[in-house]
C-alpha cells in the first residue's frame, strides 16, 4: 500500500469561448496531471492548472515542486499513514498550493479506492448530487445578456456573473441587461475578483438593491489583503458577501469569521492546497454558522470531480461552482462526474471514478 511511482503529464484544451475576469483572460486550459500509483496497484488522479494571478503557481512552479520536492519525498511512504502523508507535503515546501492540490486529491483518490468507496462517500457523503452553476465573463453588456440567455437555454438556472473589470457603473449595466433578458426567476450571483475598492462597492452594492437586480451574493468585491475593507462591504450591505481569494487556509478563514468579514466563504483546492486543508476551512465555518461554495479555477474534470467529491461531503457546503468543464472543447478524461445540464452526479466508481486519460491533449 505503499507509494511507488509519482508521475505527471502536461495537459492544453482550448476553451470554447474566452473566459475573461477582472484578473485574466484565458483561451487554453493549460494544466499539470499527476498520476500516483501504489505498489498493489491503484492508481490516483490529481492536477494543478496555473493560475499565477491567484495562487501564484506557474506550470514550471508546478512541475518542479511536484517532481523536485514532492516525489523523493512521498515515494515508498504507506497511503495509510494519511497524517504523516499530508504533514510532509506541507513540512517540505512553502505555499505551491496548487501542486499541494494535484497531488493531495491523487492521494484521497488512491485512499478512498482503498476503502473500496467513492471519494465523496469516504469524506462525509453528504448528498449524492448537487447542481452547478454557469459562469458569465466580463464583456459588452449585450454580449454578456446573450451569453447568460444562452446558458439558461442550455438548462442553467443559477448564474455567476463577472464583474469588477471596468468602470462600476457598465458593471450595473451588465448586470441589468442580464436580469431583464433571463427573467426573474433566474438566479443571479456576482463575482468581482477583487475589482472594487471598499467605499465604491458599498455605494455601487446599495444601488443594486435599490434598482431590486435581486443578487443572491457578491465574491470577494475588494483586495484580498483588505479584510477590513471586506468587513466594510459586510457592514454596510445587505446582499451577502463571499470571500473568495481572502481564504487559502484554515487560518486565512479563521481572521475572516473572527473579524465577521463575510457572511459566506469560497473554498477552492487550489487555494488550500487540496482536500486535506479544503476539510479544516469547511469545518471551521461550520463552527461558525458560516456556508460555503466550493469553486474552482480553469480545470479540467480531474480537478472538478475530486472538488465535487469533497463539496458532497460536507454539511455547510450549499453553493457549487464547477462549469470549468463545460468551457473547454474536449473533454481530458473518461470518467470522472457526469453532468446533465446543471446537475452533477457520481457514478459507482471507487475514488475519483476516473477511468483513463484521453491522449489527445497531452503536450
Amino acid at each position: 500500500m505503499n507509494i511507488q511511482q509519482i508521475e505527471t503529464f502536461k495537459a492544453a484544451i482550448p476553451l470554447k469561448k474566452a473566459f475573461k475576469t477582472a484578473l485574466r483572460t484565458v483561451t487554453v486550459a493549460e494544466t499539470i496531471i499527476v498520476k500516483i500509483t501504489c505498489d498493489h496497484g491503484i492508481v490516483g488522479w490529481g492536477e494543478a492548472p496555473p493560475t499565477h494571478v491567484i495562487t501564484g503557481d506557474t506550470l514550471a512552479s508546478i512541475h518542479y515542486a511536484i517532481n523536485d520536492v514532492f516525489k523523493p519525498a512521498l515515494t515508498g511512504m504507506s497511503i495509510l499513514d494519511r497524517e504523516p502523508l499530508f504533514e510532509k507535503i506541507n513540512s517540505v515546501i512553502v505555499g505551491n498550493t496548487s501542486a499541494k492540490a494535484a497531488i493531495d486529491m491523487a492521494l484521497y483518490d488512491c485512499i478512498a479506492q482503498e476503502a473500496n468507496m467513492s471519494l465523496s462517500q469516504f469524506l462525509g457523503g453528504y448528498q449524492e448530487k448537487i447542481e452547478t452553476d454557469y459562469t458569465v465573463s466580463v464583456n459588452s453588456p449585450e454580449e454578456m445578456a446573450d451569453d447568460a440567455e444562452g446558458y439558461v437555454k442550455d438548462g442553467f438556472s443559477v448564474l455567476k456573473v463577472k464583474v469588477g473589470k471596468d468602470e462600476i457603473n457598465t458593471d450595473i449595466e451588465r448586470i441589468q441587461a442580464i436580469r431583464e433578458r433571463v427573467g426573474p426567476n433566474v438566479t443571479i450571483r456576482l463575482d468581482a475578483n477583487q475589482g472594487w475598492d471598499p467605499k465604491e462597492a458599498v455605494r455601487s452594492i446599495q444601488k443594486m438593491e435599490d434598482l431590486g437586480l435581486n443578487i443572491e451574493f457578491i465574491e470577494q468585491p475588494v483586495k484580498a489583503y483588505d479584510l477590513k475593507g471586506l468587513k466594510y462591504v459586510t457592514d454596510h450591505t445587505q446582499i451577502p458577501i463571499m470571500a473568495d481569494e481572502s481564504v487559502f487556509s484554515a487560518r486565512d478563514a479563521r481572521a475572516v469569521l473572527e473579524m465577521g468579514a463575510a457572511d459566506l466563504i469560497n473554498i477552492k483546492l487550489m487555494k488550500s492546497g487540496g482536500i486535506h486543508e479544503a476539510q479544516n476551512i469547511a469545518k471551521l465555518a461550520n463552527v461558525y454558522g458560516v456556508t460555503c461554495m466550493v469553486g474552482s479555477m480553469i480545470e479540467s474534470k480531474i480537478g472538478i470531480t475530486a472538488a465535487a467529491h469533497f463539496a458532497a461531503s460536507q454539511s455547510n457546503i450549499k453553493y457549487f461552482d464547477f462549469d470549468a468543464p463545460l468551457m473547454l472543447a474536449g473533454d481530458l478524461i473518461e470518467g470522472g462526474i457526469t453532468y446533465k445540464e446543471s446537475l452533477i452526479t457520481f457514478g459507482n466508481g471507487k475514488g475519483l471514478g476516473i477511468e483513463g486519460i484521453n491522449e489527445e491533449y497531452i503536450v
